[in-house]
């Protein structure tokens, strides 16, 4: 007999859905204005602003630092993230996601769940370890399109969970939080929103030569960001506000951090979202950002190209400008580069470190340095 599912009516059903405890959860409010306070040693609440392999990199530097999730002090910890009283959330892009072969993918989501919870591809930085390609390869022989996209069988498996609980009428956010408890990241991973708010690209189609816009995910995967490309468009952010917890998590934190993420893709969709933008500028956490381009070239993905798109040049002080000050109209307080960079940027102070993520070790000192810039003792 097919089971049916009705729309649930209270903010636990998701985790009810997989057969997980239950605690009470309050609901989301705008937290009042606060004033300026530095957090007691042993005690640090972290934000930090993320998108897919760079940010999830960036995220086990942090939990490296404050002894988190795998980090932790003992196996329990380790899993739970308990090992101390700080605490990590992180605040994930969705203009990645897609519905694909009739399943809802969250690339970025899911590489952060898969690489804080241990079960991430060490090859690729992206995927589930140890995957297979059967899936794949049977919907290539029936010729199911697009066949420029494939996902691994281990990996279908939590595509295919999801989509089941988002068309029973779950919000992105409590899907994420019932998944989680399968992979115990030893964070709060929270959807930038539960709206849909897609990126999409306006190219030029080589096969005719007339404009059209593609979803982001063609421009990537299929084309490489190797096609004329004209602007992006983040579908929906006019409408979209901020997922449950991403305002609180932004307003009551101790630091906020800006990964060394995509800025254009994927930390610009999460600015889009409505409320996010302000809660940066008004947050009393000093907001301190990482360049993502070391010797004008970004070490990952395709910042350059994106960031060509739209006329940014690819430096750390075009890109630490493109984000702005504080002070003035933008969001950082403080901008670190790597070091033999530079960046002059008004209203914002800026340190050059090394940056490069060989491990999480050295990304935690990474971290650390932008602990000490926003005054906070982790």
């Amino acid at each position: 007999m097919e089971q049916k599912f009705i729309p649930f009516r209270d903010s636990n059903s998701a985790r009810r859905f997989l057969g997980v405890s239950v605690t009470p959860s309050d609901h989301v409010l705008l937290p009042e204005r606060r004033e300026t306070r530095r957090p007691s040693v042993g005690h640090v609440k972290v934000t930090v602003l993320v998108g897919g392999v760079g940010g999830a990199r960036f995220l086990l530097g942090v939990q490296h630092l404050l002894g988190l999730g795998q980090f932790g002090e003992n196996a329990a910890d380790a899993k739970s993230g308990d090992s101390s009283e700080n605490t990590l959330s992180a605040i994930v892009n969705v203009g990645d996601d897609a519905w694909m072969f009739g399943v809802r993918i969250c690339p970025d989501l899911d590489t952060c769940m898969y690489t804080l919870g241990g079960g991430i591809d060490p090859e690729r930085g992206w995927g589930h370890r140890n995957e297979s390609w059967n899936a794949k390869e049977e919907l290539a022989a029936y010729g199911v399109q697009p066949d420029w996209f494939g996902l691994g069988d281990r990996d279908l498996a939590t595509h295919l969970v999801r989509s089941q609980m988002l068309r029973a009428d779950y919000p992105l956010s409590q899907v994420t939080e019932a998944l989680c408890q399968r992979w115990s990241p030893g964070a709060r991973l929270l959807p930038a929103s539960d709206d849909r708010c897609e990126t999409h690209v306006v190219i030029t189609d080589p096969s005719d030569g007339e404009r059209r816009a593609i979803h982001f995910q063609e421009w990537w995967v299929r084309y490489r960001a190797q096609v004329p490309t004209h602007s992006f468009a983040f579908v929906g952010a006019d409408k979209v506000v901020a997922g449950p917890g991403v305002i609180e998590a932004i307003e009551t934190a101790d630091v906020v951090l800006i990964a060394p993420s995509n800025p254009v893709v994927s930390i610009g969709p999460i600015l889009t979202i409505g409320g996010v933008r302000a809660a940066l500028r008004t947050t009393t956490a000093r907001v301190i950002g990482y360049s993502p381009i070391i010797g004008g070239k970004p070490l990952r993905g395709m910042a350059d190209e994106c960031l060509s798109v739209i006329g940014v040049d690819s430096t750390s002080e075009a890109v630490g400008e493109y984000f702005g000050a504080r002070s003035g109209v933008g969001i950082l307080d403080g901008w670190l580069v790597h070091e033999g960079d530079d960046a002059d940027i008004d209203g914002v102070e800026v340190r050059a470190i090394p940056l490069l993520m060989t491990d999480p070790a050295a990304t935690a000192e990474m971290v650390r340095a932008g602990f000490d810039l926003a005054g906070v003792k982790p």
